[in-house]
């Protein structure tokens, strides 16, 4: 396979960008190569600037469930066009995109939309700590939720000690404010609510942790959650900018029948454009500006491409079978794979 051209794109990029990307996975550094440059793509595949063609099981890292340029999605942008790319005001297809994710997702009585699951996670956070009026913030570890101050942080160095930073930049004084657990462990999640309970504004999660391998929770450890959340009064945050619509169509909440207080959500609902969304209890989402005292604002927020592009997709995502579909291709695969590690293993 010939890659020159992306070679000498690399080459350029490293003079431009830190690191030579805008994103630190796309670097290739656990590859073992150059990154290669996307020109194109369609359906599975990728092609890059040099024309070779791959399949993609990323999708734009779940954005894009039905794979790349789908038609709907992409009548409905170009649709959208038409009328402007941003109003900085208020739209239609606000409303719509809302109701589709409401009726998806009974937990969520009002929703506001933002740019990206990062800003999301960063705005559920000072949202329950606002309503709360606490500061601690309880986590897991391998947990990933965005680049935020609070939520970008690691273990101590003993058992149900509050957080150290993760990144240069972070204050030790923020982290301290944010307890990691170990995920599906309900002896320590029970220790660390006996503990810091009262003083922890909520626990925020992937219901399916996603970012460090696939992780499902132990039967009854969600539960365990709900439970002792309730009995001290912290919020339940479900990060579900990953399991969101594609675990099911109401998502990881509608899988296990837990409500979380806030719903984090993201990528998926703008059909591969940028987007972002926090959604939860109306007492909750009242206390944001400009009916309350937490604030936040947008100037890109429910940018109608992206509304209409996320429209488009969770309206196709109701006809038919798809999440069937999808889960027969995911056995396929699977057994795929399976079946090659078995050639490839020695006796």
């Amino acid at each position: 396979m010939d890659f020159s051209l992306s070679e000498k794109l690399w080459n350029q990029a490293q003079e431009l960008f830190p690191g030579g990307v805008n994103s630190p996975v796309r670097s290739f550094q656990s590859v073992g190569r150059h990154p290669f440059y996307v020109s194109r793509a369609k359906g599975s595949k990728l092609f890059d600037v040099d024309a070779n063609c791959y399949t993609d099981y990323v999708c734009s890292w779940g954005a894009l469930i039905h794979g790349h340029c789908y038609s709907p999605v992409v009548r409905a942008i170009n649709e959208a066009l038409q009328n402007g790319t941003s109003f900085g005001a208020n739209c239609p297809l606000e409303i719509r995109l809302s109701q589709l994710i409401r009726s998806a997702m009974p937990s969520i009585e009002k929703i506001r939309f933002l740019n990206s699951g990062t800003e999301a996670c960063m705005t559920a956070i000072r949202l329950a700590r606002g309503f709360s009026r606490r500061e601690k913030i309880m986590k897991f570890e391998g947990c990933y939720h965005g680049h935020v101050d609070s939520l970008l942080v690691k273990a101590g160095s003993g058992a149900l000690t509050t957080g150290i930073p993760d990144s240069e930049g972070i204050p030790a004084s923020l982290s301290a404010l944010t307890i990691i657990l170990p995920w599906n462990d309900e002896e320590k999640l029970i220790a660390a609510f006996k503990k810091y309970g009262r003083e922890t504004a909520a626990i925020i999660l992937e219901p399916v942790p996603a970012n460090c391998g696939l992780i499902p929770p132990k039967e009854g450890f969600l539960e365990s959650i709900e439970s002792q959340a309730r009995a001290y009064g912290s919020l339940i945050i479900f990060d579900e900018v990953i399991t969101g619509f594609r675990l099911s169509y109401g998502g990881a909440q509608a899988l296990f029948r837990i409500k979380p207080d806030l719903t984090v959500l993201g990528k998926i609902i703008g059909g591969g454009l940028p987007v972002g969304a926090i959604g939860g209890k109306k007492e909750i989402m009242d206390c944001l500006s400009p009916l309350g005292k937490v604030y936040q604002a947008g100037t890109l927020s429910g940018n109608p491409l992206a509304m209409a592009a996320g429209i488009a997709q969770l309206e196709e995502l109701q006809k038919g079978h798809a999440y069937q579909y999808l889960e027969n291709l995911g056995q396929q695969l699977e057994a795929g794979m399976l079946e090659i590690q078995k050639k490839l293993s020695y006796p």
